[in-house]
């Protein structure tokens, strides 16, 4: 249905930055909310924020709140989760996911997911 492909994670410092990209291709139009998760070993998976297609709507976990930036190409069909002043407890598995809106991806309706990119943020 919707293919997502995540690149863009890796190690960093504490306080330090990474931009994480995911690209979309198939059948998009229906799937036109985007959003990351993550999930850190022996926790369940967490929303970490959402964006709308017109980007003119985001939403963030109070967690990564003023930390995090969510931004979107549609002419590439790419989403972007800017994270600035990482800390260690930010490190997961990061995952992109695409849903019918920012509403539907609140109560876990996902259309598909990303394969997942490490983020690790050391001390």
């Amino acid at each position: 249905q919707v293919q997502l492909v995540e690149s863009g994670g890796g190690l960093v410092q504490a306080g330090g930055s990474l931009r994480l990209s995911c690209a979309a291709s198939g059948r998009t139009f229906s799937s036109s909310a985007m959003g990351w998760f993550r999930q850190a070993p022996g926790k369940e998976r967490e929303f970490v924020a959402a964006i709308n297609f017109s980007a003119g709507y985001t939403y963030y976990a109070d967690s990564v709140k003023g930390r995090f930036t969510i931004s979107r190409d549609n002419a590439k069909n790419t989403v972007y989760l800017q994270m600035n002043i990482l800390k260690p407890e930010d490190t997961a598995v990061y995952y992109c996911a695409a849903s019918p809106s920012v509403t539907a991806m609140k109560y876990r309706n996902i259309d598909s997911w990303g394969q997942g990119t490490q983020v690790t943020v050391s001390s």
